[in-house]
């Protein structure tokens, strides 16, 4: 599953998920540009890939700002040469019921979460049309497949998220660019290493595996959607969630 020769750029990859996706992308051989707003764990990740015989490099991005995520791909794909594999991570919670949910929660989540990816999207396709080579990822969650009370505008980013992925899958399939979403399951991230320990116990017994995730299990589905071995894959959510939902 070698991406040798590939250039990846990863938004949200100063920790979690987006972070062991960068990972697992050097180690399959791609280089990787790695996007966030955090430049010191972006540069901390950079020298980790690069000790290890990789090649990658830092972009400070805040990818809801339009004008931001147009320089910096530009710039990434400038210094790179170009970019294979587009990797829309970068995403935020801001829980509350929706009776009580501020309407600034509602637009930060939803222009992290689903706008950005349009951006990012918007920015890299021209580049990967030219070169009729491409793979889009989108990081969506099972929330976004099943909802979650307290997560009104979190599910609505992801439920939002798959269907972006389905209509680029049928824009751009016809330029050899494939478009799919992973949707991870109860991962051990940042994000959620706030809830309590009893929280973590129940949410796992609501699990068939009877475990939580890690990043690298999402890493790892990445990785297989940005490989030749995934070329005859499009439009697909990619359940990554221990059986938690099934069907």
């Amino acid at each position: 599953m070698s991406l040798s020769g590939r250039v990846a750029f990863v938004t949200g990859a100063s920790q979690g998920i987006g972070r062991a996706c960068a990972l697992k992308l050097a180690t399959e051989g791609a280089a990787v540009a790695v996007a966030a707003r955090n430049q010191e764990k972006l540069n901390e990740l950079v020298n980790e890939i690069a000790a290890a015989g990789g090649k990658a490099a830092a972009f400070a991005l805040d990818v809801t700002d339009e004008e931001q995520v147009k320089a910096t791909i530009k710039a990434a794909g400038a210094q790179f040469g170009k970019i294979d594999i587009l990797v829309n991570n970068a995403g935020i919670t801001r829980d509350q019921l929706v009776m009580r949910m501020k309407r600034a929660d509602w637009d930060a989540v939803l222009q992290t979460n689903l706008t950005s990816a349009y951006l990012c999207i918007q920015a890299v396709s021209m580049l990967m049309i030219k070169q009729r080579w491409g793979r889009i990822i989108n990081i969506a969650s099972v929330f976004g497949q099943m909802g979650q009370a307290g997560q009104a505008n979190y599910s609505a980013s992801k439920a939002g998220l798959i269907g972006l992925t389905m209509a680029i899958a049928r824009e751009l399939g016809s330029r050899n660019i494939t478009c799919n979403a992973v949707a991870p399951g109860f991962i051990e991230t940042a994000m959620t290493e706030v809830l309590g320990d009893e929280f973590k116990q129940n949410a796992a017994k609501q699990i068939p595996l009877g475990r939580v995730g890690s990043p690298a299990d999402v890493a790892s589905a990445v990785a297989f959607l940005a490989s030749d071995e995934a070329s005859y894959i499009t439009g697909h959510v990619l359940n990554v969630n221990g059986g938690m939902l099934m069907g």
